[in-house]
């Protein structure tokens, strides 16, 4: 991750939070990326040094008439600053405060078959339960993984898999010879 898109990130947060509006300006920021994201004309406008910065400050505020002054202010520094680019990255720098601020954690479930939800929910109230955040979970399947299931809590992996368990015995037999 940027550095800069870091700093933009942590600078809008703290803005938003002082204001009150973190939910606001976090779905501002969402709908603008999602913009620029689909729109190659968009990202042309924005990213290319062919239009100046005042063309693009312009049309910002002609885009963004009515929406959160602080978030204008905010996209009209990124290109004041040149930093356009970095959109996508302070979405997501600001996407990972907020659900450290609001104590949310990705949980993803992977099993090699489609399990029960009963199950699924099971194993994201035990999460909760274990780190008090408020769990987002997501379930998936791969059957790659042979049997067994592989968590992905936050950035943590724990992998219960069969294919990590012969793995792991392949490993020790290899040693072993």
């Amino acid at each position: 991750m940027s550095e800069a898109a870091r700093v933009y990130a942590e600078a809008l947060f703290e803005v938003a939070k002082e204001k009150g509006k973190l939910d606001s300006i976090g779905d501002d920021l969402v709908q603008f990326a999602d913009a620029l994201s689909g729109n190659r004309e968009l990202q042309v406008f924005f990213f290319s040094p062919h239009f100046s910065s005042a063309e693009k400050v312009d049309g910002l505020k002609r885009a963004l008439a009515g929406a959160d002054p602080e978030f204008v202010n905010f996209l009209e520094l990124l290109v004041e600053k040149h930093r356009m680019t970095e959109a996508f990255r302070i979405r997501r720098e600001f996407e990972e405060m907020w659900k450290k601020e609001n104590k949310r954690i990705d949980v993803t479930v992977t099993s090699a078959v489609e399990l029960d939800p009963a199950v699924v929910a099971k194993v994201g109230e035990e999460i909760e339960r274990q780190t008090g955040q408020t769990v987002e979970l997501a379930s998936r399947v791969d059957g790659e993984i042979l049997g067994g299931i592989v968590l992905q809590v936050g950035n943590m992996v724990l992998d219960a898999s069969i294919r990590s368990r012969l793995e792991k015995l392949r490993k020790s037999v290899a040693q072993a010879a």
